[in-house]
């Protein structure tokens, strides 16, 4: 298991220094980490699972791949089917999720695909677990685990997220049903502040969620969401996200998390959805590459970045834009709703129109796998595609 012996991620600083040591000293069972100007002890321990999270991780952060997110609750996805007139039943939501798993040649573009729990024990009509049908295109199976977000006392109108209670339990039972990768996603808003407390919270929660998914044979996906809300500039964003990263890397290293063996989930550095200038691809990249770099260690193989409210092509767009230069890490995506939005409105609930729709979901998976490896063009996207989706306070 790799080390870290020194890695200083000053919440104040502006640039951050990493010095990696994958060879202990001689006689030494632990490493010290510093990060946010605090001393870590991080003792180095092989888990039994060790080489199968390296290889999970490795997997999915593979070459022009990212990650399908259709983990939205039965309550959100229920959202999602009403515009365009369906009912939220299981039966509406299965029909829907078979569409987008079925979907031939899928992975081509995907590497993991992200499931409720409603989802990871569910069929096709003919009878083919969903799990099964992912693993014959190479798709991990993943699995959200957080229990939603809740009011945190003492905050400035903020909260916190739920689910660590039991979560090595359910881990066994969806490690056994085919599981092989998690999703916890915590909040962090900008005009709440955010408040120290807030962000310590998030830090932590997702700390504990981390060491408990690799303790279990899951590689953890870390999602500390920067929300878009908020009239504020980029810089503001920036100096938020590297302040939130650093907390989280501290936490995570004080748990004892192996690095290799986990994913980001971060937000794109971007102005709040509300700022009066709107910032360029460019401009984006070289915000965000700025904040990964000065907080990111390059042990982690993977960031997989959320769209959080962007048009299908802002997101794409943006991708590419962080892909045009090499990486410390596999730079990619992990979409629900840039990659869904043209597949549900082409399908509309109707049977005949799953190959459309199947198709549409592919043109999306191949642009973003195109911006992955920095060689997408936006020439001929359709209008609908352009369309922005953020909903402010939008809830999962």
């Amino acid at each position: 298991m790799a080390s870290t012996s020194l890695v200083n991620l000053n919440a104040s600083s502006s640039s951050w220094i990493a010095q990696q040591s994958f060879n202990p000293p001689r006689g030494s069972s632990s490493s010290s980490v510093r990060f946010a100007g605090r001393r870590v002890a991080v003792p180095i321990r092989a888990g039994a699972y060790t080489d199968e999270l390296l290889q999970t991780a490795k997997t999915i952060a593979s070459p022009g791949r990212g990650i399908l997110a259709i983990d939205e609750s039965n309550a959100t996805c229920g959202k999602r089917l009403s515009s365009i007139g369906l009912d939220n039943t299981e039966t509406n939501r299965q029909a829907y999720r078979q569409l987008l798993l079925t979907t031939p040649g899928l992975g081509e573009y995907i590497s993991g695909a992200i499931l409720f729990e409603e989802t990871l024990y569910q069929s096709t009509t003919d009878g083919k677990k969903f799990v099964d049908c992912l693993l014959a295109e190479n798709i991990v199976p993943g699995i959200k685990v957080d229990k939603g977000l809740s009011p945190l006392p003492g905050s400035n109108n903020e909260s916190w997220c739920q689910g660590l209670d039991g979560l090595a339990s359910r881990y066994a039972e969806y490690y056994k049903q085919g599981a092989r990768f998690a999703k916890w996603r915590t909040v962090v808003s900008i005009p709440c502040g955010p408040s120290a407390l807030a962000v310590k919270e998030a830090a932590w929660g997702l700390a504990r969620y981390a060491a408990i998914s690799q303790d279990n044979g899951l590689v953890p996906i870390v999602e500390p969401e920067i929300l878009l809300d908020g009239d504020h500039p980029i810089e503001r964003t920036l100096e938020v996200a590297e302040h939130v990263w650093s907390e989280v890397f501290y936490y995570l290293a004080q748990n004892n998390v192996l690095f290799e063996g986990i994913l980001l989930k971060p937000s794109m550095v971007t102005p709040g959805a509300e700022h009066k200038e709107k910032a360029s691809p460019e401009t984006i990249a070289k915000y965000t590459l700025t904040m990964l770099k000065r907080r990111v260690p390059p042990a982690v193989p993977g960031i997989m970045f959320l769209s959080g409210g962007q048009s299908e092509v802002e997101a794409t767009l943006n991708l590419n834009a962080m892909n045009q230069s090499p990486n410390p890490w596999h730079v990619s995506f992990s979409y629900a709703r840039a990659l869904q939005n043209t597949v549900l409105k082409t399908w509309q609930g109707r049977p005949e129109n799953v190959e459309a729709a199947q198709k549409a979901l592919l043109v999306r998976a191949k642009a973003n796998s195109l911006a992955q490896l920095g060689k997408y063009s936006a020439e001929g996207e359709t209008e609908e595609a352009k369309k922005g989706m953020f909903v402010k306070g939008y809830t999962y």
